[in-house]
């Protein structure tokens, strides 16, 4: 791994696989993969197989592989995003957990100040849930729900709206708030 920061796209076991597609697809950065067995099972579920999101990563790490590079906050990242990040994910990163690489990864990024975004994909949210939240932006993470901005397709009706559209949306929100230049803003929109 060179010292140029790499995007780190972690994926777990909640719907919303897609998302972590767009991301490694638009990403400025190098990326690395790390993906749950939960989340590779996921995305084979609802994208195809999980092998077609590999080869769109620069690197990719199993999630029980804490010798991989992520797993140290010596090494440069532009930042980490849990995309989808399930409940049992932000739980363990709200108890300090590290015991796979996607929350050893995310307590290196909270240690070391860098973004950390969980993109959460579990409604409702139980009190426990909020808590476990609560505890994570007190750290310096972002939480993003996997809720895309409504307000970017202004002008065409629901029914001309595609996932796709949607989730790209959300996506380069995303990507937004690690510093990247939004196409279009709700300012362009107005």
């Amino acid at each position: 791994m060179s010292n140029n920061p790499r995007l780190v796209v972690a994926m777990t076991g909640a719907s919303g696989a897609y998302v972590a597609r767009l991301l490694l697809s638009k990403s400025p950065w190098p990326t690395i993969l790390i993906a749950s067995r939960w989340g590779r099972d996921i995305y084979s579920r609802e994208c195809g197989p999980f092998e077609e999101l590999v080869r769109l990563a620069g690197e990719t790490y199993d999630a029980q592989d804490l010798s991989a590079p992520p797993a140290s906050g010596s090494v440069p990242t532009a930042g980490m995003v849990i995309a989808p990040c399930s409940i049992n994910t932000l739980g363990q990163i709200a108890a300090g957990l590290a015991d796979n690489l996607i929350s050893r990864a995310a307590h290196c990024h909270l240690k070391e100040r860098r973004p950390l975004i969980l993109a959460i994909r579990e409604s409702p949210l139980t009190t426990i849930n909020l808590e476990n939240a609560l505890k994570v932006a007190a750290t310096g993470a972002i939480l993003m729900p996997l809720t895309p901005p409504y307000f970017m397709f202004q002008g065409k009706r629901a029914d001309q709206i595609t996932l796709h559209e949607l989730m790209d949306a959300y996506v380069d929100r995303l990507l937004a708030l690690m510093g990247r230049h939004m196409a279009a803003t709700w300012e362009d929109l107005r």
